[in-house]
């Protein structure tokens, strides 16, 4: 990570570390933390949950917890007072669900915008042009704090082939900031795991989502 940063002229800093726990053992979560690693991301809503409330009574220090996968509007209401940050708004429907159950609980949820720039159907969330034509309606929810947009890119041999998926989200974001209001600021981007971090870092990346890479060799 600091490497990439250098290589972009950018604060190392400027990037946080999302640990993707979803098939780590749980003592090796307990390691990551030990080690000073605190912001972790999980995929399912049922394991966020649970482990958030068994690390609670163990660990004296704040977990940022990260809300990485597919949720279901089911699932809001039990993601929302666990989750930091939420990843993976990829509808409307989503977005008002989350906007209905932060109303509840009189705390703004902050989450970001999932997009599939790179127009593959097994992914989820908005396409860039539907994104465009639904971003006032998600701006003037309440109860929703937008702080950037999210993605995945292709699965390629060569990192530098996931770049213009990088830099397409980079430019979507700058086009959207230009049309959010003062509450949402869209100063986040996340987007790079495992295998093409590096890339993603050098195209705009503020929050790279790792899990592999930690844990290899462990058993």
């Amino acid at each position: 990570m600091a490497g990439a940063c250098e290589r972009a002229g950018r604060d190392v800093d400027s990037v946080r570390l999302v640990a993707v726990t979803k098939y780590a053992q749980l003592n090796w979560v307990r390691d990551l933390i030990s080690a000073g690693q605190t912001a972790l991301g999980e995929s399912r809503p049922q394991q966020l949950a649970a482990r958030a409330e068994e690390l609670a009574r163990e660990i004296d220090c704040p977990i940022e917890w990260h809300m990485i996968g597919h949720l279901q509007r089911n699932k809001v209401e039990m993601v929302l007072p666990v989750a930091t940050l939420t990843h993976s708004v990829d509808s409307l429907r989503l977005a008002n669900r989350i906007s209905a159950v932060a109303a509840t609980r009189d705390k703004p949820a902050k989450v970001l915008i999932e997009a599939n720039v790179s127009g593959e159907q097994s992914k989820d969330g908005f396409a860039p042009d539907d994104l465009r034509a639904s971003w006032d309606e998600l701006c003037e929810l309440p109860g929703l704090n937008i702080c950037g947009l999210m993605t995945m890119a292709p699965r390629v041999d060569d990192p530098a082939q996931a770049r213009p998926y990088f830099a397409s989200l980079r430019e979507l974001r700058d086009e959207l900031a230009a049309r959010s209001g003062a509450e949402n600021t869209l100063t986040e981007l996340s987007m790079g795991m495992s295998g093409d971090f590096e890339a993603a870092i050098e195209e705009g990346a503020t929050i790279v989502r790792v899990g592999s890479s930690l844990f290899e060799g462990l058993s």
